[in-house]
């Protein structure tokens, strides 16, 4: 909690520190543009007075100045305030188990998950699992599958049908549409560990086998 509120803290201050800075900077060039003006008018030629469309194009200049400042400043609040709060989900998911890109598989147990994300429905789904010499140990068939996430579960078996060893697998799929290849991103299940906000990305500790994840890949949580 103390996380959170220090991180809503920070926006607050980055915020405030912004809207003051691009005031001032729009009253500076609001007010130079006024002397110049000014300037103008006093030191102009009696016989030749300045035109008046041409003070108003110049005056419609600087309202097209400050606008596009105010504009910059509003995009850059928003930038801000959207990174901000993806720390704070970020900071939610400590604990909690997610998919992200990946091709490793832990079998922890009797059973193992892993994903594959795919870009359109497939009617055939393949799955092989390799042990660490890359050499396949289980062949599986998930059959049709619809478009994005599915979860992909090992029941630690061989294709022989003996109980595989405990410890970390890789795995890769191959997925069909009547017998064209379709895209598939393969998922790995991993633990979040720690959080770390930064100015234009929030990375997660996935551990020693997926490493920095950026928050952004965070496929699914569980």
């Amino acid at each position: 909690m103390s996380s959170v509120q220090a991180t809503d803290t920070q926006a607050v201050a980055s915020a405030t520190a912004t809207n003051i800075n691009t005031k001032k900077k729009i009253e500076d060039q609001q007010d130079r543009f006024l002397k110049l003006l000014v300037a103008q008018v006093k030191n102009q030629d009696p016989l030749k007075p300045l035109d008046n469309a041409e003070m108003t194009s110049q005056m419609a200049q600087i309202s097209t100045v400050t606008g596009i400042e105010k504009l910059n400043s509003t995009l850059q609040q928003l930038v801000s305030s959207a990174e901000d709060t993806r720390a704070v989900e970020a900071l939610g998911l400590i604990g909690h188990k997610v998919l992200v890109p990946g091709t490793s598989i832990t079998l922890d147990g009797e059973s193992a998950i892993a994903g594959v994300e795919l870009t359109r429905p497939v009617d055939q789904l393949k799955v092989s699992i390799l042990d660490s010499s890359g050499i396949p140990v289980r062949q599986m068939d998930l059959g049709a599958q619809p478009t994005g996430i599915s979860k992909i579960a090992w029941d630690g078996k061989t294709d022989s049908g003996a109980q595989a060893a405990i410890g970390d697998y890789t795995f890769v799929v191959s997925a069909t549409q009547g017998g064209n290849d379709i895209k598939a991103e393969t998922l790995s299940l991993g633990q979040v560990r720690s959080v770390t906000p930064g100015d234009d990305k929030t990375l997660l500790d996935m551990g020693d086998k997926l490493g920095l994840v950026n928050f952004t890949n965070v496929k699914q949580v569980f």
